[in-house]
């Protein structure tokens, strides 16, 4: 068996338009040494959580109502889907609600108290808020402020909450959903009161402080319930086994997503140890568990909650199948109706999906999670959001900027939804001019019209005022000459500073160039450097490649290989999975290990498009025979394999694939990856 013959390189490109959006180019270049599959897999849990034994306090505050300054719509709804979040993951929280200075500051003190003795104490802001001179400032409802003479007697330095705070011996975790500017323009040196700001964050150990967008910038409110950075951190909160610090790089991705890279959150730490909201083991993605959970109830909402979620997701024929055989519907049952409740919840909770937390409190009423189940839905507002920005997002988001609310759609089925999308684009753009992402999600729209000249316009506007996404859509357009003039040195310049400003598809695109050479000088070291800072932005695609790198003996070492496979995997790129386990089968680079090997290609059997599974019933023999002992044997252990372990392919296995792909996903026989 051979790693080159187990892989085959996919470009996501648009059809009729293809270089509209299209998403990394590096695979062009592996193909000529190795060929890989392109998948998408991101992990959630599916157990529930470990019980803790560690303290964990909470001061959630949320400024909504000013009396003097603007009002903002979700600081209030952010604090309380924060506070709900954080209740179940065992914080006492004490939430703060458009409280006054002296209400507030009373808050801060009972929060010192709860503080003194605990594991770990948060704080999470929303509101109105800013930096100046490096000092960070929360603005209570009550505060009027003529200019910035007014801030020491109106505003509440971030240092008075620190100041109550600091004799804990707990990790400190400081979420800020609010601008990081200076709205005055001046200096502070003549307030008398106003400290040094956060200057000593950096020497005092086991403090991490969160920040919604980069310094001297705004965070933005946000187009629906949540602001974008509480969005993101809703949806990331529950991953189970993530460390903080992967958590951040997840939101991160999000925000910079949804905003067109007008936002970054940044953060600070000075943690002396991991932490982690949920400490349980990572599981299936939850695009895959949402299948597993339907298929296993046999329930036709939830199959079609899977279709509404993920119209182009892995399991869509496996869900259309099974919708056609009504025979199938109410079929397939979990023996321990226990363990499917609790799988259930934890996605529903995980994924704050409404449907799927009314299909929990009516399906399981005795269930121990009711009661928090019933207090979400109270928060989760019963229809869709119907906002121009919220259905602009849901009809015209690329696919390569998806994150965990929004999927993202094909060119393809976008051009079947043009005239609607681009309806609601066009009124989310005028409704945020400040937010160019909108108008890069019209030009989007409007090329799947068929109307390019318009969209290039469009990009082009988008990409002058800091979008991302439209500056790598029009460096494609540049460098292939569609529907613009070919211009190699403009789609060059627009690479570097889409990947200058921080965009994924920038730096991988302008590592392709570099690994190729011919119009530009080649230059590997950089390209492999470009590579590592988009797979540090959380890319599983750059993860994959330092991977065929690594075991091409081009960076680090074959042995580093494996862990590059499985982070991309675990992270999203499914053909990581297929790959670890060819080096672990095969001992390239690595020690052998059959169990280890069985256990990868299980999860990428349960989460792909059915390629795996398919490759396994038609390939056998390209696997070791141990690799194959393992696999019968982890099926036999899930009630799915009553055959020989023989390491011979044969029916009675097959069938037990089968059924481990279509709702026999079981994550507690498997060993952690």
């Amino acid at each position: 068996m051979r790693l080159d013959c187990k892989f085959e390189a996919e470009l996501v490109r648009i059809s009729g338009q293809q270089t509209i959006g299209r998403s990394c180019r590096f695979f062009s270049f592996l193909q000529l040494r190795l060929e890989h599959f392109l998948l998408s897999f991101v992990l959630v849990v599916f157990g529930s959580c470990t019980a803790l034994a560690e303290e964990r306090v909470a001061l959630v505050i949320g400024n909504s109502d000013y009396a003097y300054v603007s009002p903002l719509d979700n600081p209030k709804n952010d604090a309380v889907d924060i506070s709900l979040a954080l209740e179940g993951l065992g914080f006492e929280v004490l939430l703060s609600m458009d409280q006054s200075r002296s209400d507030l500051r009373e808050n801060i003190e009972a929060f010192g108290e709860l503080a003194e003795n605990a594991d770990v104490v948060l704080l999470y802001y929303a509101g109105h808020g800013f930096q100046v001179n490096g000092t960070n400032f929360l603005l209570p409802v009550d505060a009027q402020l003529g200019g910035i003479q007014d801030l020491d007697e109106e505003a509440l330095p971030l240092s008075d909450i620190l100041r109550v705070i600091d004799g804990s011996n707990g990790l400190k975790l400081i979420f800020l959903d609010a601008c990081r500017d200076n709205p005055f323009g001046t200096e502070l040196d003549s307030l008398p009161n106003v400290r040094g700001g956060l200057a000593r964050v950096g020497t005092d150990a086991d403090y991490m402080f969160v920040y919604a967008t980069q310094p001297d910038n705004v965070a933005y409110d946000g187009m629906g319930r949540n602001s974008f950075f509480t969005e993101a951190v809703l949806s990331h909160i529950y991953s189970p086994g993530q460390d903080i610090q992967q958590m951040m790089i997840n939101v991160r991705r999000d925000v910079i997503a949804a905003t067109g890279g007008r936002q970054i959150p940044w953060e600070n730490s000075s943690l002396t140890q991991q932490f982690q909201f949920v400490r349980s083991a990572v599981t299936a993605s939850e695009e895959t568990l949402l299948w597993q959970v339907a298929a296993n109830e046999g329930d036709a909402q939830l199959l079609q909650l899977y279709m509404e979620r993920y119209p182009e997701g892995a399991h869509v024929q496996d869900v259309l199948a099974f919708l056609e055989d009504d025979s199938r519907i109410r079929a397939l049952q979990l023996q321990d109706e226990t363990a499917e409740a609790q799988r259930i919840w934890n996605l529903a909770r995980r994924t704050r999906m409404r449907p799927l937390l009314e299909f929990y409190v009516k399906n399981y009423p005795d269930g121990r999670n009711v009661a928090e189940a019933q207090r979400l839905l109270e928060v989760i507002p019963d229809v869709q959001d119907t906002s121009p920005g919220s259905v602009c997002e849901r009809l015209a988001t690329h696919p390569r900027d998806a994150t965990a609310a929004q999927p993202g759609v094909s060119f393809e089925r976008l051009q079947k939804n043009s005239l609607p999308a681009i309806q609601a684009c066009a009124a989310a753009a005028t409704q945020s001019p400040e937010l160019p992402h909108y108008t890069a999600l019209l030009a989007r729209a409007t090329a799947a019209s068929g109307d390019l000249e318009r969209a290039v316009s469009l990009y082009k506007s988008a990409a002058d005022r800091g979008d991302l996404r439209a500056m790598v859509s029009l460096a494609q357009l540049a460098e292939t000459g569609n529907g613009v003039p070919q211009d190699f040195g403009a789609a060059l310049d627009l690479y570097e500073r889409a990947a200058a400003a921080g965009s994924i598809d920038g730096m991988i695109n302008l590592a392709i160039i570099l690994f190729q050479g011919g119009l530009v000088d080649q230059d590997i070291e950089r390209a492999i450097s470009l590579l590592r800072q988009a797979a540090d932005l959380g890319s599983p695609k750059a993860i994959f490649n330092l991977g065929v790198l690594a075991q091409d003996g081009l960076t680090d070492t074959p042995a580093d290989a494996l862990d590059y496979f499985i982070d991309s995997a675990r992270d999203g790129e499914l053909g990581g999975f297929r790959a670890a386990a060819i080096l672990l089968d095969e001992g390239r680079g690595v020690e052998r290990d059959a169990v280890r090997a069985a256990d990868l290609l299980l999860r990428g059997v349960a989460a792909d498009r059915g390629d795996l599974l398919q490759h396994l019933m038609n390939s056998t023999d390209q696997w070791s025979r141990d690799t194959i002992r393992a696999l019968q044997t982890r099926l036999q252990e899930a009630g799915y394999y009553t055959a020989s372990i023989d390491g011979l392919a044969g029916s009675s296995f097959f069938a037990a694939l089968t059924r481990w792909r279509n709702g026999g996903f079981r994550e507690d026989i498997l060993s952690e990856i």
